[in-house]
Order: structure tokens, then sequence, then C-alpha cells
């Protein structure tokens, strides 16, 4: 299988962290780059920022439109029908991406995973289910998918791992109610779940990236 194509920052030389970061629906890699220069990583070590593209594909919910997609969405529930198979071969290209990182020094103990929207649900599912113990997991307006048969999909190495999650409460893409029963179900299965709201639709708040620096360095700074 061919490796996602990435862009990579590093905020100083030898990164000994690595933030993998992934996009929505119909976006790519370049979407949260900007983001990494908002952020205030004061004292933090050296982090590795890669920003991975996913592959087109048809969308069913919008007409069979190519665009780059982590998996197929068939309605706008988000819930309904939904493509376990697509989740799971992108879930076996992030996890190349994480391997990648261990391979080139970084330690998985020193890797996040975030994502914004479809690229939460992917953040969730494919951290969730890691079998190496990650640093956290950075999970924005999106939820967990294939919610039903997660019990038998999650791994216990990230049993006790952080997870932010945050929501606008206007979101008229992914429902806040979606957030919330994801985080509901994580939280009564004894997952450590930061939730945070934010008076905003399908995007990101200001307040948002200052709570993500201070998620960042809680979790990264020893």
């Amino acid at each position: 299988m061919a490796h996602l194509p990435t862009i990579k920052l590093e905020t100083s030389p030898n990164p000994s962290v690595a933030v993998i970061w992934l996009h929505g629906l119909g976006a790519d890699g370049n979407d949260f780059v900007p983001i990494a220069s908002e952020l205030d990583l004061t004292g933090c070590p050296p982090i590795r920022f890669i920003f991975p593209s996913a592959p087109s594909m048809p969308i069913t919910w919008n007409s069979g439109y190519v665009m780059p997609a982590w998996y197929d969405i068939s309605g706008s529930d988000l819930v309904s029908k939904q493509d376990s198979q697509g989740i799971a071969k992108s879930a076996v290209s992030i996890g190349e991406l994480i391997d990648d990182q261990f391979k080139s020094g970084i330690k998985y103990e020193n890797i996040v995973l975030a994502g914004f929207s479809q690229g939460c649900a992917m953040a969730l599912h494919t951290g969730l289910s890691f079998q190496h113990k990650l640093a956290g997991i950075v999970a924005l307006s999106g939820y967990l998918p294939l919610a039903d048969t997660f019990k038998s999909t999650a791994h216990s190495a990230n049993q006790s791992t952080p997870i932010y999650m945050a929501h606008g409460t206007a979101d008229p893409v992914v429902v806040i109610k979606r957030g919330e029963d994801s985080r509901d179900l994580l939280s009564s299965l004894g997952y450590k779940v930061e939730w945070h709201t934010y008076p905003m639709q399908h995007s990101v708040h200001p307040n948002e990236i200052s709570d993500i620096s201070n998620f960042l360095k809680k979790i990264l700074i020893s």
C-alpha cells in the first residue's frame, strides 16, 4: 500500500514529539498547516507536525462527487450505513504514519493523533485501537465511528490516553449530539475525556486554539 502524501513542519531540529493532524472531508493536508503556527507550545520539546492527505473517492452523500476522504459517507446523520471497510483501510494508512515516526526515532508515547470532523473520527478510531500507547488524541468537531463495535476493536494500550474533544454548539455538519454521544460512550468505558464546547459552527474557535495549546503542553511537558 502506498504511503499517504504528507506535509511536514518541525518547530526545532531533532524533534522528539510528533503530531499527526488529519483533515476533514473534502480538504487536504494543507488545511491545518496554519494552525501549527498559531499554537502556543512554550516549554514543549521540538515537535514534528505531519499533515497527511486522504485519497480521493466518490462520496455517496454528495451524489458520488469525488473528493479527498478517509471513508465514504452515506447520509447526513453520519452513523447509518457506515463505511467500515473504508475506515479500516484508512486506519491502516494512519497506523503506518505512526510507525514511520517511531522508526525515525520518536517514541510511540510521544506521538499525538489530532483530527477535525472526518479526521477526528479517524483519530479516535485509529488511536484507541492502536497497539502501542500514544501521548494523546485531539478530536475536533467529530465523533467516534463504528461505536456499536468499538469495544471489540479498542486496544488496552490506549485505555488511559488523554483525549481532548471539542465541538461547536451550532455545528450543522456534525451535530453536537454526535460528539456528546461519543464523549458519553468513551467516558462510560473509563477513558479520560476533556470536553469543550465553543459558540461556533463547523470550524475552529480562537479559544479552542488556546485550549489545544494547553492540552498539548499538559501531555508533552514532563
